[in-house]
């Protein structure tokens, strides 16, 4: 099965992960949906996957690839995002610093 970068190697890939606070794994579930379509949207984006784990209904992903850091930094300044974050501290556990984002290019 094809991803993303197969074809192209020079895509920004980003993995974001975070839990949910006990009791509000539903709620930021929904939270979660909502950036779905708009992000898809935006300029950059070839992808933007949600996830959650398997043996924890709480424990959340987010699978992306952007065309480049500029359109991954215009994501994140775009208002669905902040809207967003003004709630890290109502949702996940370490509040904003719950929030992992990590950025990878694919090597191989």
């Amino acid at each position: 099965m094809a991803t993303p970068t197969d074809d192209d190697r020079t895509l920004l890939t980003v993995i974001a992960h975070m839990k949910a606070l006990p009791g509000k794994e539903q709620e930021l579930r929904s939270e979660l949906e909502k950036l779905v379509e708009p992000t898809l949207a935006e300029d950059g984006c070839v992808n933007y996957d949600l996830h959650v784990a398997v043996d924890d209904p709480g424990t959340f992903f987010f699978y992306e690839n952007w065309t480049s850091p500029g359109h991954l930094e215009a994501h994140l300044a775009n208002s669905h995002l902040v809207e967003f974050a003004g709630k890290l501290d109502e949702y996940l556990q370490g509040g904003a610093d719950g929030l992992v984002i990590t950025q990878l290019q694919r090597i191989q």
